[in-house]
């Protein structure tokens, strides 16, 4: 059999392989030999007091801007020389001469070797401004490998510069995750005040407990107090003062001297007080937890009916949203009730009424974990709703059996009693009710005789007077109201829209579109949204459907579903431990 071709025998037109890669690699090594040893060189970088001696075909080869300043060329005498400085701010001339000599490695192909952060900014800066495609790459894994809380703050800022979005998202989140520690280093004390501002506004910041974030805020002033002091309430107003311990707040805070030379602080302080003594107002910023607290916002969802309003349920449970964590909480006793009120009132749970003539009232304690009879209604009631305005407890209308009431209480937590408090204008049962800026407003409802209303009903505690206010867009019963950031949301009643209501302007508006329409359901705030939970649907069978609308997009989101099936339930927010 004849044999193929030998080495001279090759066929007319085919190509012998060569080594391929590894020749290459031999060449660039080769070439780096000689750069090292100044053979056949033509042309010396010189920079930080250091001469390159190189060769021009190799720069031109490896970087862009070699290639544009060799390009055209002319005859010389001997080797030119060009200076070349990085343009890292802040590089001494002995960095400069180390970033080029490795960008000069990489050219030549003997790799990257960085040894810190400082190294590996300056080669980056030169390796942009030279043109050295894929030492940026390098430059920046290498930056991410040493990302730490200590430099975070200034990885940020080259990464900014350079355009790494990648490296200054991980570099932000660095800055949150560990932003107690963060504070500490002397990068945080530079920062603009734009860039502080931005960093305690963050709800995401990774700290334990609020004072972390107020004493950041007071060390960066304090590092320039007399140039600083005037951004002491800009920063002071994203600090949640009301969730600082009430005894670190008296000893830290109130006694401060900045603070206690800065009129405009004490509006901040003042709310911080009231909130410790009445309780957070519903929706209000500064008294939601950050989401890495060891405190958080849960919904607490008490008793209601099962899927055919036959059964009354005793469970009452805890839902933090952000870990999608059930919590079962101890039942109310003499669960055997439906259609009550539920309110929250200084971190706890008040529920009153749930059938006909019903004068209990039990309060939830957060702190002792069990449930408390605290003083009765004067008057028995179901149907009706609660709400806290100004650390006071208000019961609003209802039914009794026979007729809707007119009747108003109002509950004094301090010394455990209800007193009266001027009627409303017209007797409603099953109405919306929520507090706003100050004011009680009682939204719709069913009146006398059965007949729905779109009255709209305003008390003044401080005059204790009601007032009517522009008419509702409907007319229904079985709504929910809830406020938040000076809006009162409404919804229910089987309709299938949000609705918003400005006490300010007395302007109604639609806020979103629902995608099924559901009554008596279990509506709250937390974390900045509007939670709507559960509910009877146009059936007239109890639901396990969870929705979420977010004001600031207008955006309405299916959540996971309840544990069970339920409609006429209790629904409200607390803060809660999450060790607990």
């Amino acid at each position: 059999m004849r044999q193929g071709p030998g080495p001279e025998e090759s066929e007319p037109g085919c190509e012998v392989p060569c080594a391929g890669p590894c020749h290459a690699q031999r060449v660039l090594q080769t070439l780096n030999t000689y750069r090292r040893s100044g053979t056949l060189t033509d042309v010396v970088l010189r920079a930080g007091g250091r001469d390159f001696p190189c060769h021009r075909a190799a720069l031109s080869a490896g970087s862009a801007y070699f290639h544009s300043l060799f390009a055209v060329g002319r005859p010389e005498r001997g080797p030119a020389v060009v200076p070349v400085a990085p343009e890292a701010p802040g590089t001494s001339p002995a960095g400069a001469a180390a970033a080029l000599a490795v960008v000069l490695d990489y050219v030549y192909g003997a790799g990257v070797r960085l040894r810190e952060e400082d190294e590996a900014a300056a080669v980056l800066a030169l390796a942009e401004r030279l043109g050295v495609a894929g030492l940026r790459e390098a430059c920046v894994r290498f930056l991410e490998g040493s990302l730490r809380a200590a430099n975070s703050l200034a990885l940020r800022r080259l990464a900014a510069a350079f355009s790494l979005a990648p490296l200054a998202e991980r570099c932000g989140r660095v800055v949150r995750q560990a932003f107690a520690e963060v504070a500490r280093h002397a990068d945080f004390l530079e920062l603009a005040p734009d860039e502080v501002a931005a960093l305690l506004a963050d709800p995401a910041l990774g700290v334990a407990r609020e004072e972390a974030v107020f004493e950041a805020a007071m060390r960066w002033v304090r590092h320039d107090a007399p140039a600083r002091r005037g951004q002491l309430r800009r920063l002071l107003e994203h600090v949640r003062l009301p969730l600082l311990a009430p005894a670190y707040f008296l000893e830290k805070v109130e006694t401060d001297e900045l603070l206690q030379a800065c009129g405009e602080c004490r509006p901040l302080l003042l709310e911080a007080r009231a909130c410790f003594i009445l309780g957070r107002e519903a929706g209000a910023l500064r008294t939601r937890p950050r989401r890495f607290m060891d405190l958080a916002e849960v919904i607490v969802v008490i008793g209601g009916c099962d899927r055919k309003g036959l059964l009354k349920l005793p469970f009452a449970d805890a839902y933090h949203p952000e870990s999608q964590r059930w919590t079962p909480l101890p039942s109310l006793p003499g669960y055997t009730r439906s259609e009550f009120a539920a309110c929250a009132l200084r971190n706890d749970v008040y529920v009153s009424g749930g059938h006909i003539n019903s004068h209990d009232v039990w309060m939830f304690s957060s702190h002792l974990h069990t449930w408390i009879k605290v003083a009765s209604l004067h008057k028995g009631r179901w149907r009706h709703k609660m709400a806290v305005v100004q650390g006071q407890l208000f019961a609003v209308g209802g039914f009794d059996g026979l007729r809707r009431l007119h009747s108003v209480e109002r509950y004094d937590p301090f010394s455990n009693t209800w007193a009266a408090a001027a009627p409303l204008p017209e007797a409603v049962s099953s109405a919306a009710v929520a507090s706003c800026a100050g004011q009680l407003f009682v939204i719709g409802g069913a009146r006398q005789g059965g007949v729905n209303t779109d009255k709209v009903q305003c008390f003044d505690p401080k005059e204790d007077r009601w007032s009517l206010r522009s008419p509702a867009p409907f007319s229904q019963r079985c709504l929910e109201a809830v406020s938040l950031e000076d809006t009162i949301y409404v919804m229910g009643g089987l309709m299938s829209k949000i609705f918003n209501y400005d006490p300010g302007t007395d302007v109604w508006g639609e806020a979103a579109v629902l995608p099924s329409p559901v009554e008596s359901c279990g509506v709250t705030v937390c974390d900045g949204k509007v939670h709507i939970l559960g509910g009877r649907d146009d059936r007239g069978e109890s639901t396990d459907k969870v929705f979420t609308f977010d004001p600031s997009s207008r955006q309405v989101e299916a959540q996971p579903s309840l544990q069970r099936c339920t409609s006429s339930h209790g629904c409200v927010t607390i803060i809660q431990s999450l060790g607990r």
